[in-house]
C-alpha cells in the first residue's frame, strides 16, 4: 500500500490557495449579484407596466337612463336578427335618442361630452334583449376623450371642472371595461379594443406554426440522418445558420416581393403574415432540431436496427420521440420571437386600421405588436393607457403559448 503524498504547505502554497478561494467567492458573488439584478429589473418592469396598464382596462363612463317607451323606435325580432340591425336602428334615429336622454340627464355641457359611438352599445343591448324597447333602462356609456382626460386631472379647465361636477353627482366614474377585450380598433380610445389584434395574432401564429414546425423538423431529420456529407450539404448548413441571424425586416421584404406578388388581394391577411414569419422561424427550428437529433445516442439507432426496424422506423419511432423535447425548445424560442415581431408585418401592410376582427386567414387583420406600435404613436393620453394594457395582454398571450409548449415538451420528454 502506497502512502499518499501531501504537498508541503509552504507560505507560497497557502497564498495561492487563498487566492483561488477568493476568486471562487468573487465568482459566486458576481453570479448571485447578476441574478438579483435581473430579478430587480424584471420586477421593476412588471410593476411599472401593470401600474400603467391598469388604467387601460378602465374607461370613463357616464350613467344615462333611457326611456324607450318615449323613443319611438320600432323593431321586431326578425329585424334584430339581421346582420345590419345596428344600422337599421341608426336609421330610425337611435343616436339622436341616446343624445337626447344624455342631455336630459347630464345637461347640455355633459350631454355633448358623450362618445359619438356610444349609441352602438345601446344598439347591441337592444339586439341582445329586444324587450328593452318596452321599458326604461340605465346604461353606463363611454364619455368623450376630453371628458375622460378631465376626470384624470388633465385637459382644459372646463373639462376638469365638468368632470368633477359629474363625478360628485355619481354620473361619471372610471369603471372596468370588459369590452376592451371584445372590441376592435377605433379612433376614440374610449371605444378601442384589443380583440381584433388578438385574433389576428392567433391566426398568424397558427399559420406560422403549421408551416414552420413540420418543414423545419423534416429538414432537420433529413440533414442529420439522410443527407450525404459533401460540399452541398455544408453550403446548406451554412446558409441555414446565416438565415437565423438575418434581420427580420429582410423577411418582410421577401414576403412583400414574393407572397404579395402571388396573392395581391391578401395584403395584411394572417395567411401572408404567417407565411412571412414562418420563413423567419424555420431556421431556428432546423438548427435546434439538428442539435436535438444529434444528441440521441447512436446505441438507440443500433438497437432499433438490430431488432429489425427499417431506417424510416428508426427515425420516426425512436429518434424523433427522443429528440422532440429539444425540438420543442427551439420551437418555443422561434414562436416567441415571431409573436413579438413588427417590422416584417409592417412591410406586408398589417398596419392598416382594421375596425372589425378578421373572419378567416384571408381577411384583413393586424396583430398585437403592430397594434401596440400604432397606439404608442397617438398623442391622446387614453391611447397611452391602452398601449400599456395591450402590452399586458401580449405578455399573457406569450406566457400561455410558451406554457403550453413547455407542457408538451415535458410531456414527451424521455430519459435513457
Amino acid at each position: 500500500m502506497t502512502d499518499v503524498v501531501t504537498p508541503t504547505r509552504t507560505p507560497a502554497f497557502e497564498a495561492r490557495l487563498k487566492k483561488r478561494y477568493r476568486a471562487e467567492k468573487r465568482f459566486r458573488a458576481l453570479g448571485l449579484g447578476a441574478i438579483i439584478f435581473s430579478v430587480i429589473v424584471l420586477l421593476f418592469l412588471l410593476v411599472t407596466m401593470i401600474g400603467n396598464g391598469i388604467g387601460g382596462f378602465q374607461r370613463a363612463e357616464v350613467r344615462v337612463p333611457i326611456d324607450f317607451t318615449q323613443a319611438g323606435l320600432a323593431a321586431d325580432r326578425a329585424m334584430l336578427e339581421r346582420d345590419d340591425a345596428a344600422e337599421r336602428l341608426r336609421a330610425q334615429g337611435l343616436p339622436e335618442v341616446v343624445q337626447f336622454f344624455a342631455v336630459k340627464e347630464l345637461g347640455e355641457a355633459g350631454g355633448s361630452e358623450l362618445s359619438p359611438e356610444a349609441w352602438r352599445e345601446v344598439a347591441s343591448a337592444i339586439v341582445d334583449d329586444p324587450a328593452l324597447l318596452q321599458r326604461q333602462q340605465t346604461f353606463d356609456l363611454p364619455a368623450s376623450a376630453g371628458l375622460a382626460a378631465g376626470l384624470a386631472g388633465e385637459g382644459s379647465a372646463e373639462e376638469r371642472q365638468l368632470a368633477r361636477s359629474l363625478a360628485r353627482e355619481g354620473k361619471l366614474a372610471e369603471r372596468f371595461d370588459p369590452g376592451f377585450l371584445t372590441r376592435s380598433d377605433a379612433t376614440d380610445p374610449q371605444a378601442a379594443g384589443i380583440w381584433g389584434a388578438l385574433k389576428g395574432s392567433m391566426l398568424t401564429m397558427l399559420v406560422t406554426l403549421a408551416l414552420a414546425f413540420p418543414i423545419g423538423v423534416l429538414a432537420a431529420l433529413y440533414l442529420e440522418e439522410y443527407a450525404p456529407k459533401n460540399r452541398w450539404t455544408e453550403l446548406i448548413e451554412v446558409s441555414i445558420n446565416n438565415l437565423a441571424a438575418v434581420p427580420s425586416i429582410i423577411f418582410g421584404l421577401l414576403g412583400l416581393a414574393v407572397f404579395l406578388w402571388i396573392f395581391p388581394d391578401m395584403r395584411s391577411a394572417p395567411l401572408i403574415g404567417g407565411m412571412t414569419l414562418a420563413l423567419m422561424t424555420m431556421p431556428v427550428i432546423v438548427i435546434s432540431g439538428r442539435n436535438a437529433v444529434k444528441a440521441v445516442p447512436p446505441s438507440i439507432r443500433d438497437g432499433a436496427l438490430a431488432i429489425g426496424a427499417s431506417p424510416v422506423q428508426v427515425v420516426f419511432h425512436h429518434v424523433l420521440p427522443l429528440a422532440l423535447p429539444g425540438i420543442l425548445t427551439g420551437t418555443i424560442i422561434g414562436m416567441a420571437r415571431a409573436l413579438g415581431e413588427t417590422a416584417p408585418l409592417l412591410m406586408i401592410g398589417m398596419r392598416a386600421f382594421v375596425a372589425t376582427p378578421p373572419d378567416g386567414l384571408t381577411s384583413p387583420a393586424t396583430v398585437l405588436p403592430v397594434q401596440i406600435f400604432l397606439w404608442s404613436d397617438e398623442i391622446d393620453r387614453g391611447f397611452v393607457e391602452r398601449t400599456s394594457a395591450a402590452i399586458i395582454v401580449l405578455l399573457i398571450f406569450l406566457l400561455v403559448m410558451n406554457g403550453l409548449a413547455i407542457y408538451l415538451r415535458n410531456r414527451f420528454e424521455k430519459t435513457w
